[in-house]
C-alpha cells in the first residue's frame, strides 16, 4: 500500500497478469482454466507457486571437447615421420563420460532414483570443483485447481542443491516468462521458464511420507496434514468446499436466515460426550506417567518407537526395499507393540481406579454448573428463531459417542440444519428433495474438472449417477410400505428380521436403494419409538411425522421431520421417554406455551453427502482430520 492508498495490486505492471488477491502470485486455475488453456497469455511474465509434484532434469548441453593436442617429433634419419600419438585415447574419453550417460539414461527414462545425481569429471576421472548444471522441469500444483503448471528452471537460479529442489513435496515460487512448451507431448499449451527463483521450500525425502507412487487412502489417515497434496483428497476437498458453498446459496435464494447455535448443550438424547473440568490433575500426572518398574521402560518411549517403526516400513514399501528387509521391519514392530501391549495391560488397573461414575458427581460445582454436552443436532436451538424469524438454518459440528468403527460413522460430523416455521411434513419433504437435487446439480457445472477427475479415480459411474438425480423426481413411501417391500424379498436374507416398529438398518435400506428402486427414496411416517421424543404425533398415535431420504451405496443422507407443536403432547412424550428430564426442557415447552406454530425441519449429513457425491468408500476420507472411537491423531 503507497502514500495515496493504492495497493501494489493495483500499481502493476500492464504486462502483468491480475494477480490472486491477497497473494503476490497468479493462481494457476487463471492460467490454466481458460477456453484457450492459456494460449493468450503467451508472453506475459507472471509469479507462480505451488508444490512440486513431479520432476526431471537434464544435463545442460556444453561445447563439444576440444581436439587432444598432437605433438610431432623431429623427422628421423631414414626420411620418414612418426604417427601422431594423442595424450589421451578415444576408450579414455568414453569411459570418462559413460558414468554420466547412464544417470542420464536413468531419469529420461523415468526409471531409477527419484532425482538425478550427475557428477562433473575431468578426463582423469576426478570430480570438478565446480558444481553440476541442469535444466530442471517441474510440474507443480497450488491447490486452486486440479491442473499442473510445468515450470523449466535453470539450477543456477537456486542456492539449494538441484537433488533438493526436485525433492516430492518441495515448495517453489518462481517468476518468469509463459512460453509455448517446447515437447510436443506437453500436457498444456503454457509452460513458464523461470528467471527467478523467489522461494524454495525443502522436504526431507526420507521422511516425507508422501511419494510418488500412488497410497491408498486408508494409509494417507495417519499423515492427515500432508495428505491435502495429493490429487485425490485435493479434488474431494474442493468438492466439499464447493457443497458448503452451494448449501448457503441455495438457503439464502429461498429466504432463510443464517443463525449460529451453541456446541455446548445442556439438551440431547443418545450416546453424547460429556464435558466437565473435575478431574483430577493429580490423577493424571498418575496415569501420564506410566512406567515399568520392573526395567524401567516408559511406554510413552515404546509407543514412539512403534510409530517410527511404522513410518520406517512405509518407506520401505514404498522404495525399491527387498523383501527380507521390509519381513524384518515387520517383525521388529510385532515385538515393539507386543511390548506397548504388555506395559499397557499393567497400567490398566491403576487406570481404571480414576474413573468417575457421573451420579457421584456434583455437577454444581462443574464450570457450568450442571452437566453439559457436545451437541448431537442443533434443530431444538433452531426453534426458537423459526419462531421469530420464519426460516433458519445452521451450519456446524454435531458429536455422537457412539463406540462404532464403520466406513459410515465419525464422532464429529457436520450437519446443515433448517427449521420452518408454518410448515408441515410434506413441505419439509420437498424442502429436502430440492435441496438435495440442487447440490448434485451444483457440482456438475462448477465443479466440472475435479469430478471427471474423481470419476476417473474413485468411481466411473459419479456423473451418471449425479445427472439422473438432478433431473429425475425421488419417489416417497411410509415406513410400512417399506416393511412390507422388504417382507416380500425371497433372494435375500436379512441379519435383522424386517418387521413393523424394528428400525431400518443399512442392510435394508441398501436393499430398497440398491436392488428395488435403484435410486435415492424418501421414507416417511416412522414409528414413535424408533424416531426422537419431540417429533410430532401422528393420528394413528403409533407413527411420527419424521422422514430419511436415502440414497444408494450411502444410506441416509437428509434426515427431517415436523415437530411437535402441542404442549399437551409434547409434555406426555417427554415423561414417556426415560431418558429425558422435564427440567432440562422448560425452555422448549415454553415455545409451546407461548405463541406456538406448527414447524418443520431437515437435516442434511455433509458427509454423507460428499460419499454420496464422490464414490469414495470409506467417511474418514470425506474430511480433513477424522474422528472416530479411538481415533484422533492430530
Amino acid at each position: 500500500m503507497d502514500s495515496h492508498g493504492k495497493s501494489h495490486h493495483e500499481d502493476a505492471s500492464p504486462n502483468l497478469i491480475p494477480l490472486s488477491k491477497y497473494s503476490n502470485r497468479v493462481e494457476l486455475k487463471t492460467l490454466l482454466e481458460q477456453s484457450d488453456g492459456g494460449a493468450g497469455f503467451l508472453g506475459k511474465r507472471v509469479v507462480v507457486g505451488g508444490w512440486v509434484k513431479s520432476s526431471r532434469a537434464v544435463k545442460k548441453e556444453s561445447l563439444p571437447p576440444p581436439p587432444p593436442e598432437v605433438f610431432a617429433p623431429p623427422p628421423s634419419s631414414g626420411g620418414s615421420q612418426a604417427s601422431p600419438t594423442p595424450s589421451v585415447s578415444c576408450t579414455e574419453i568414453i569411459n570418462s563420460r559413460m558414468n554420466i550417460f547412464r544417470k542420464l539414461f536413468d531419469v529420461l527414462s523415468g526409471g531409477g532414483k527419484t532425482y538425478p545425481i550427475f557428477e562433473k569429471q575431468d578426463l582423469a576421472g576426478q570430480k570438478a570443483t565446480s558444481p553440476p548444471e541442469y535444466i530442471i522441469h517441474f510440474q507443480i500444483n497450488d491447490g486452486s485447481s486440479i491442473s499442473t503448471l510445468q515450470v523449466i528452471v535453470d539450477s543456477v537460479l537456486s542456492s539449494v542443491p538441484a537433488t533438493q529442489l526436485m525433492s516430492l513435496g518441495t515448495c517453489i515460487v518462481a517468476e518468469g516468462v509463459l512460453r509455448q512448451p517446447l515437447s510436443a507431448s506437453a500436457k498444456h499449451v503454457i509452460e513458464l521458464e523461470a528467471e527467478k527463483l523467489l522461494h524454495v521450500g525443502t522436504v526431507d525425502p526420507d521422511k516425507y511420507p508422501l511419494s510418488k507412487k500412488q497410497l491408498p487412502l486408508h494409509m494417507l489417515r495417519d499423515h492427515s496434514h500432508f495428505r491435502p497434496r495429493t490429487t485425490t483428497v485435493g479434488s474431494v476437498t474442493r468438492v466439499h468446499s464447493a457443497l458448503t458453498l452451494a448449501s448457503h446459496t441455495f438457503l439464502q435464494n429461498n429466504g432463510f436466515q443464517y443463525v449460529q447455535v451453541p456446541v455446548i448443550t445442556t439438551t440431547g438424547a443418545g450416546e453424547m460426550f460429556r464435558l466437565t473440568t473435575l478431574l483430577g490433575e493429580d490423577d493424571d500426572k498418575e496415569e501420564k506417567k506410566h512406567v515399568n518398574e520392573k526395567d524401567g521402560v516408559s511406554i510413552d518411549t515404546v509407543k514412539a518407537a512403534v510409530k517410527e517403526k511404522t513410518r520406517l516400513i512405509d518407506h520401505l514399501k514404498r522404495t525399491d526395499s527387498n523383501r527380507e528387509a521390509v519381513v524384518a521391519a515387520v517383525y521388529d514392530l510385532k515385538k515393539t507393540s507386543d511390548l506397548a501391549s504388555q506395559l499397557e495391560m499393567k497400567q490398566r488397573p491403576k487406570a481404571s481406579a480414576t474413573l468417575i461414575k457421573p451420579e457421584k458427581v456434583d455437577f454444581s460445582k462443574d464450570f457450568f454448573g450442571c452437566e453439559a454436552y457436545l451437541t448431537v443436532s442443533g434443530r431444538l436451538h433452531l426453534e426458537s428463531y423459526a419462531s421469530a424469524l420464519g426460516k433458519v438454518y445452521t451450519f456446524g459440528p454435531r458429536f455422537i459417542a457412539d463406540k462404532i468403527d464403520s466406513t459410515r460413522h465419525l464422532a464429529e460430523m457436520w450437519n446443515v440444519e433448517t427449521e420452518i416455521a408454518f410448515s408441515e411434513l410434506d413441505d419439509a419433504m420437498d424442502c429436502a428433495a430440492e435441496f438435495f437435487k440442487f447440490l448434485c446439480k451444483y457440482l456438475l457445472e462448477n465443479r466440472h474438472e475435479d469430478m471427471k477427475f474423481i470419476s476417473k479415480r474413485v468411481d466411473k459411474t459419479i456423473t451418471i449417477r449425479l445427472e439422473a438425480t438432478a433431473s429425475s423426481s425421488i419417489l416417497r413411501f411410509s415406513y410400512t410400505e417399506a416393511i412390507s417391500v422388504l417382507q416380500k424379498a425371497t433372494t435375500r436374507i436379512f441379519e435383522t428380521k424386517p418387521e413393523w416398529g424394528v428400525a431400518l438398518t443399512e442392510e435394508h435400506l441398501s436393499y430398497l436403494t440398491d436392488e428395488i428402486y435403484k435410486g435415492c427414496v424418501i421414507i416417511h411416517s416412522y414409528p414413535k419409538e424408533v424416531k426422537p421424543f419431540y417429533t410430532r404425533l401422528n393420528d394413528d398415535k403409533k407413527t411420527v411425522a419424521a422422514f430419511d431420504l436415502v440414497v444408494p451405496k450411502v444410506g441416509v443422507v437428509i434426515t427431517g421431520s415436523q415437530n411437535e407443536e402441542r404442549f399437551e403432547i409434547l409434555n406426555a412424550r417427554i415423561r414417556e421417554d426415560r431418558l429425558t428430564t422435564r427440567e432440562k426442557y422448560e425452555w422448549y415447552l415454553d415455545l409451546r406455551s407461548h405463541g406456538t406454530v406448527k414447524h418443520s425441519g431437515i437435516s442434511l449429513r455433509m458427509e454423507h453427502m460428499l460419499l454420496f457425491a464422490t464414490g469414495l468408500p470409506d467417511i474418514k476420507d470425506t474430511v480433513p482430520f477424522p474422528r472416530s472411537w479411538g481415533k484422533a491423531n492430530n
